[in-house]
């Protein structure tokens, strides 16, 4: 009796196929540490990775740190619409 090979699940992540975790920590950018964590805790399914991996990202944004004070932005901006502004003169004629 012939029987037919499983096939996988396309969106479950199967931690003993190397090369299906190598894709996947390549497509993410991981670590085979960060991904047994990831996987250890949400789940294998891999759009729940995906997900997950893009949500660390978005908290671990650096804060810009070279941005002026409101009150100096402030200032500049009065300046600069000060020094902009021509002054009317009364036609001579």
């Amino acid at each position: 009796m012939r029987r037919s090979i499983p096939k996988p699940i396309r969106n479950k992540l199967d931690l003993t196929d190397r090369a299906q975790t190598r894709l996947v920590r390549k497509r993410l950018s991981l670590s085979d540490a960060e991904l047994a964590a990831i996987v250890g805790r949400i789940g294998n399914s891999i759009a729940a990775i995906s997900k997950e991996v893009a949500k660390q990202r978005a908290n671990a944004l650096p804060k810009p740190t070279d941005v002026p004070p409101a009150a100096v932005i402030a200032s500049v901006t009065a300046t600069e619409q000060a020094a902009t502004e021509v002054p009317v003169t009364a036609p001579t004629s």
